[in-house]
């Protein structure tokens, strides 16, 4: 039985279809006063590189200040238009039950993601999702910029040793960063990544997603 479990949260929770761009463009102008044209590769990254590489697209200098007004933007959009995200976007299926069936067992829960820690609040929020997870004990997109940085940021929130907590995620970066940082890796194949290319990343179990309670729980060691 782990004593943490730690999600990471797009494509691994919830899916926004394409409205976590629109926040991201609009927080991008908004602190740039340039419209995105191009945003550099998402997946598996935080927003500290994100925001930087895209900076770089567009000849626009980046600095510590710029990422500190970007993730202030960005968090706020998300607030403002909760609404609109719960319309458009959804948590994928079996996410709540599982999330709860941990919580039942007793398994403390958090998240490590590059997400601004305004907009994941927000998104856990949005979708029912919070009440399960002690955000206190996660990692974010302003605490640095590689997931093993954030996972081992996570473990120190929390007070456990890695052998202790199993990390969730969906990408082949959160499988290095999971392995990196010492913790057991489960990743789901609810992203852009085939469960063929999740385990050839290094993944102890690889799920097709979170629907069948059951498995997620005994993959989990739960």
């Amino acid at each position: 039985m782990p004593e943490l479990v730690l999600w990471d949260i797009d494509h691994t929770l919830m899916a926004t279809r394409g409205f976590g761009r629109e926040l991201w463009a609009a927080a991008f102008e908004q602190v740039t006063g340039v419209q995105l044209r191009e945003q550099a590769s998402v997946t598996g990254s935080t927003e500290r590189v994100i925001l930087r590489e895209t900076a770089c697209l567009h000849d626009v200098p980046y600095s510590g200040d710029l990422f500190a007004r970007f993730a202030d933007a960005l968090g706020a959009l998300h607030v403002r238009r909760a609404a609109e995200l719960r319309e458009r976007g959804h948590a994928l299926p079996g996410a709540a039950a599982t999330l709860a069936a941990l919580a039942d067992r007793g398994v403390r829960q958090s998240v490590v993601t590059g997400n601004v820690r305004t907009a994941a609040e927000v998104k856990v929020a949005t979708f029912g999702l919070d009440s399960y997870l002690n955000l206190g004990e996660g990692a974010y997109g302003e605490d640095g910029e590689a997931r093993p940085e954030l996972l081992r940021l996570a473990l120190k929130r929390a007070g456990v040793e890695a052998e202790q907590v199993v990390f969730l995620g969906d990408t082949p970066a959160d499988v290095a960063g999971g392995r990196e940082a010492g913790v057991r890796v489960v990743a789901v194949a609810t992203g852009k990544t085939s469960a063929a290319d999740l385990r050839n990343a290094g993944a102890e179990a690889v799920l097709d997603g979170l629907a069948d309670t059951d498995q997620v729980l005994a993959a989990l060691g739960a």
